[in-house]
């Protein structure tokens, strides 16, 4: 809250790209894209652009090669797209079009991205893979990895710092699944016991995001409680707090009650 504007914009934003590479990586494969970046925007194509094709690829990757068992070619096709967040990264920098458009677009297409990666494991062992248990696994790390992103943008916009990161994040969870699904491709080019990989992976990511989930959830409550707290206090420190002035200031306040009340219930639909 009370950051500028162009800290939001899609720059800063921690997509899958720039979440697999570390800084000294990440230097290096700036120098070597930011030439394909001005050669797009010579070509008059937009950063938004570069985002939708890049998520398209990690989308078609993910559900064109999962579902076949086809691991190790599938995270390929996946890593190559995950470099588009880097160039269109660049391409805004060099345009100045940092912006809360571009942040809001890349989150939520990282939401697709990902749905896709882990509903492809799913689909495998609804199938091919045979394994219920698994294919349960792998939709809770589906579901638990948007909610935990949730809870976090959903705390941030009621105010509250939610001032914790928690044991296993996206950038955690999509290196591990993709590092260990690719690993465990290698089975079919023939190198034994390797594809148990995969399984292990997801039972990371699934208790890592559960404690995540509840460290978020914590934290939001107790930042919540303070909050309150400070603003009760603050408010039987105002002189005449109790007196004619309250009774003036009951209409907002039942205002500010009713509209909490309808965002609850907004919420409590979704």
């Amino acid at each position: 809250m009370g950051q500028p504007v162009a800290s939001r914009g899609r720059a800063a934003t921690p997509t899958l790209g720039k979440a697999m590479l570390n800084k000294y990586a990440r230097a290096f494969f700036t120098r070597v894209l930011t030439p394909f970046a001005s050669f797009l925007i010579r070509r008059g194509v937009s950063p938004d652009t570069v985002t939708l094709l890049g998520t398209a690829g990690v989308v078609a990757g993910a559900l064109v090669f999962y579902p076949m068992g086809e691991f190790f070619w599938g995270t390929v096709v996946i890593t190559l797209f995950v470099f588009s967040d880097l160039v269109d990264g660049n391409m805004a920098r060099q345009l100045g079009r940092t912006s809360r458009w571009g942040a809001f677009l890349d989150s939520t297409l990282d939401r697709v991205a990902d749905g896709a990666i882990f509903g492809g494991f799913a689909l495998w062992y609804a199938g091919g893979g045979d394994d219920i248990a698994l294919c349960a696994v792998s939709i809770f790390c589906l579901a638990s990895g948007q909610v935990v992103s949730y809870t976090k943008a959903r705390g941030e916009s009621i105010g509250l710092p939610v001032a914790v990161n928690g044991l296993v994040e996206r950038a955690e969870r999509l290196v591990i699944a993709l590092t260990l699904a690719g690993l465990a491709g290698l089975h079919k080019f023939g190198v034994p016991g390797i594809q148990y990989l995969l399984p292990v992976a997801l039972w990371i990511v699934a208790v890592g995001s559960l404690v995540t989930l509840i460290q978020r959830v914590v934290t939001v409550r107790r930042e919540s409680a303070e909050a309150e707290e400070a603003a009760a206090d603050a408010g039987a420190g105002e002189p005449g707090a109790a007196g004619p002035g309250a009774a003036e200031s009951a209409p907002g306040e039942a205002d500010a009650a009713e509209r909490e009340s309808r965002a609850r219930g907004s919420e409590a639909a979704k």
